[in-house]
């Protein structure tokens, strides 16, 4: 039987990075309030607004004085998600587990509860959830959402990536704040920690992948320059970074009906433009996207689409 950590001592706190996420934070708060864990209590629910100028902390501030675990700590401009995350870490250093949120994405019921409960295992250092978009399929943009992430599920399942909604053993003191790819900062501190990593497909995640070419090459662009500071820095690869791996994961999914092969095609052109072009700005501009441009599109009120939506 394997060993489990005492569950009378264990307490949790999600931690919410947000910039201007007025249209999605009163839902974000209201799902995980009510989530619970066995053997764990969720003691607080950190909001950690960076620079936010709309309505994010005033929805907060009201939230707080109906549910006393909600705190809202401030920053009065961004930094990047990693010094928000120290940020945090810093002042809550006493919990005995973390939930990391990104402010744009919706936990289905019960996904912080699964997102917890492994770690109670003393192998498992961190967890993380299955994303899901809830953009349409019928559009090419929604299209290659979708795919990206079907792919990185069947990744996952064999090498876990973990990304968009995390949690884990709260000996992660701080991570290098000029990088762009927090999760998988906490993967590499994690992994050097001689600790395991667990996914846990049924912990379902709602967010909002980009709706249009712009939004869709600054995302992929970030996101590769990002991964090869992390190599160079701690010389941590993560798992979906792999040619040979995404292929068969991709194979694994593949339909041969026309309109998906074409779409399939068109994805991976963008998907690799957007490595080109991170590449080009990692080796060449020296320009890490620590404190990256949001892609609006990504953005908005996900409780609607994340209870419809499959």
């Amino acid at each position: 039987m394997t060993e489990k950590m005492s569950a009378n001592r264990s307490e949790a706190c999600v931690a919410v990075m947000a910039h201007n996420e007025e249209r999605n934070i009163q839902a974000l708060l209201e799902r995980v309030s009510m989530e619970q864990a066995p053997g764990i209590e969720i003691s607080r629910i950190v909001v950690v607004s960076s620079g936010s100028t709309d309505k994010t902390d005033e929805t907060v501030r009201a939230a707080a004085k109906t549910n006393p675990r909600i705190k809202l700590i401030t920053q009065s401009r961004r930094h990047g998600k990693c010094a928000a995350i120290n940020l945090f870490l810093k002042e809550y250093p006493a919990c005995s587990f973390v939930v990391l949120l990104s402010g744009d994405v919706l936990p289905e019921p019960g996904a912080v509860g699964k997102l917890l409960e492994p770690l109670l295992d003393k192998e498992v250092g961190m967890t993380g959830g299955r994303p899901v978009p809830v953009n349409e399929k019928n559009t090419f943009f929604g299209f290659a959402c979708h795919l990206i992430w079907s792919v990185h599920h069947q990744i996952a399942l064999v090498n876990p990536k973990l990304g968009e909604a995390v949690a884990f053993k709260s000996i992660v003191e701080s991570i290098p704040e000029d990088l762009a790819v927090d999760e998988a900062a906490i993967e590499a501190a994690i992994r050097q920690k001689g600790l395991k990593l667990r996914y846990c497909p049924d912990a379902v995640i709602r967010n909002r992948g980009p709706d249009n070419l712009h939004d869709f090459l600054k995302q992929r662009r970030r996101i590769q320059a990002g991964h090869l500071h992390l190599l160079q820095k701690t010389a941590y690869k993560v798992s979906t970074s792999g040619s040979v791996s995404a292929l068969k994961a991709l194979m694994s999914i593949m339909s041969w009906k026309p309109k998906f092969i074409f779409w399939t095609f068109l994805t991976c052109l963008l998907v690799s433009t957007g490595r080109v072009l991170g590449t080009f700005d990692h080796y060449l501009r020296g320009r890490h996207h620590a404190v990256w441009d949001i892609a609006e599109s990504t953005k908005g009120d996900l409780s609607e689409k994340a209870t419809t939506k499959g």
